[in-house]
């Protein structure tokens, strides 16, 4: 048998990373960060062990890797989605909504990843982060910014503090709550973006809660078997 070619060694390893990307979301979202080993993700993926450590330093940098990933697609899905649109407002209040529906609808996850932020090894660069970097500057720029490298950053430590707030242990802020003050400071429309469910209308129930797998998809689009 003739070995391998270089490119589809490549597409096995890339498929590799991406389900243990997916199996550690999932696993923390279930079960919280401690829970949690790299054991249990390893097998979770249907991987050999010895993998984990080959992509990643460790279980805090594969976490904030896959929560990074998470956010990243979900954005990205946001400001792309039908009816698509450059106006600046619009996407900025797509950007608000999509984060904060995070913190709504995975809020054991966001509170793990924000704990994570605050621990010794901090705040892990990653291609993953990267992407959401970019994707949030281009959507301070396309607001009308004359100086992103200051508002990008604002607009991330506003968006943090906002899903710290909503996901708080014992004293939460709603999510509705906390979009007004965020749309307030950014002079956007309430009816932009995706306006929350009114108050008292119930938390996202388990099967409302959109699917995770379609951000880590281990196959290229269109190879998928039908």
């Amino acid at each position: 048998m003739s070995p391998r070619s270089a490119l589809v060694n490549e597409e096995l390893r890339r498929r590799s990373k991406e389900r243990l990307l997916h199996a550690a979301v999932e696993l923390v979202d279930e079960r919280g960060y401690e829970a949690t080993t790299l054991g249990d993700i390893a097998d979770r993926a249907g991987s050999a062990r010895g993998l984990v450590s080959y992509y990643f330093p460790g279980k805090r940098q594969l976490v904030q890797s896959a929560v990074h990933r998470l956010m990243h697609r979900t954005l990205e899905e946001a400001l792309e989605r039908e009816p698509r649109t450059d106006d600046g407002r619009e996407r900025m209040a797509r950007a608000i909504d999509a984060i904060l529906g995070l913190a709504r609808d995975r809020p054991v996850l966001m509170r793990q990843h924000m704990a994570g932020l605050l621990q010794a090894e901090g705040f892990l660069p990653c291609p993953e982060q990267r992407r959401l970097a970019e994707l949030l500057s281009d959507t301070v720029a396309r607001n009308g910014s004359q100086d992103v490298e200051s508002d990008y950053p604002m607009l991330r430590a506003l968006l943090m503090g906002a899903v710290y707030a909503a996901v708080m242990p014992g004293a939460p802020l709603s999510v509705p709550v906390l979009r007004a003050e965020l749309f307030k400071r950014y002079r956007l429309d309430w009816e932009m973006g995706v306006p929350p469910a009114p108050e008292g209308t119930g938390g996202t129930e388990e099967k409302d809660r959109p699917d995770m797998a379609r951000f880590f998809a281990t196959e290229e689009p269109g190879t998928q078997s039908k």
